[in-house]
């Protein structure tokens, strides 16, 4: 049976699967990174676990994978299939489009960026299938965001495309990382709400899902501090609807898991906020942790199809 490897590699763990033609999961598993023993390491780790892949799907399957896609985290070059940077992990200017084919055997592999990647899969296959454009912005530790349109995502010249985490929705306001002050992540991630509620709450332990159970039950509080959040958003989201004017808005990550506690008045706040723009559609994202797996099988059949179309071109 023809199939693929598909790999999703994150901070801690690796996701994988061997995907089928039509979409299908063949074969799940999953392994750690490594990452405590430093960057080789989790490149070796990446590699073995590929091999393994390939190993279980020749004695299953009756033939080794035709190709492999590989979701990676961080700063990626795409095009060359580098993997640049990435701060969790500990690499810089990787070549792991290379090693994989070569640990493979030879077979296509293409390299994405773990954000864009699972849009792809979510645009394709998951919330936004139907839609000719969309923008997929997952709430977790920051914000990111893939730019969908026609069927794939758009990079940017530089590979920085979608970072809608970094539009400035407060001047001024609360430092970040980046170097800018006021960016949306400080605000609207699911890190910014724990934070803000844990200091609200008086509970060092309190987190996001607990400030929208609080939210829920009409805790004063927790209204302030998920309002505040929802507005943040809000501008964020208008701002980038203003420039890209997508079909549907698909939201992921760990503060959608609060439904339409947060739908609810986030539609209502973007409506709000428009003026001439058209309101999108803004969906909860249906993939779940599956869609890096899924969008990096969609990245190793894209191979195959442009393979097999160059091979039938006369």
């Amino acid at each position: 049976m023809r199939h693929v490897i598909a790999l999703d590699v994150g901070g801690t763990g690796m996701k994988a699967a061997l995907v089928g033609a039509d979409g299908e999961l063949l074969h799940r598993a999953r392994r750690a990174t490594g990452r405590e023993r430093g960057p080789d390491a989790v490149v070796e780790h990446i590699l073995g676990f590929a091999a393994e892949l390939r190993a279980y799907g020749e004695e299953h399957y009756g033939e080794p994978a035709s190709a492999a896609g590989v979701a990676v985290p961080g700063i990626v070059d795409a095009e060359r299939g580098v993997a640049a940077y990435s701060a969790n992990l500990g690499w810089r200017d990787v070549p792991l489009r290379d090693l994989l084919a070569a640990r493979l055997g030879g077979v296509p592999v293409a390299l994405g960026h773990d954000v864009r990647t699972g849009g792809l899969a979510e645009g394709r296959i998951g919330a936004g299938k139907g839609a000719d454009r969309f923008l997929f912005v997952p709430l977790g530790t920051g914000i990111a965001g893939a730019i969908g349109i026609d069927g794939r995502v758009e990079a940017g010249a530089h590979g920085f495309a979608g970072e809608i985490g970094h539009i400035v929705v407060r001047p001024g306001g609360a430092p970040c990382p980046c170097g800018q002050t006021g960016c949306l992540e400080r605000y609207a991630s699911a890190a910014a709400v724990t934070e803000a509620w844990a200091a609200a709450s008086g509970d060092p332990d309190a987190d996001a899902a607990g400030c929208a159970k609080a939210v829920d039950s009409g805790d004063p509080r927790a209204e302030t501090v998920w309002q505040e959040a929802v507005a943040a958003l809000a501008d964020g989201l208008v701002t980038a609807l203003t420039l890209l004017d997508p079909r549907t808005i698909i939201i992921g990550g760990g503060l959608a898991e609060a439904g339409e506690t947060l739908f609810t008045p986030l539609r209502e706040a973007v409506g709000d906020r428009i003026t001439f723009q058209k309101l999108p559609t803004i969906v909860p994202a249906a993939l779940g942790d599956t869609a890096g797996c899924l969008g990096a099988g969609l990245l190793a059949w894209d191979l195959l199809t442009t393979t097999d179309r160059m091979e039938v071109t006369p």
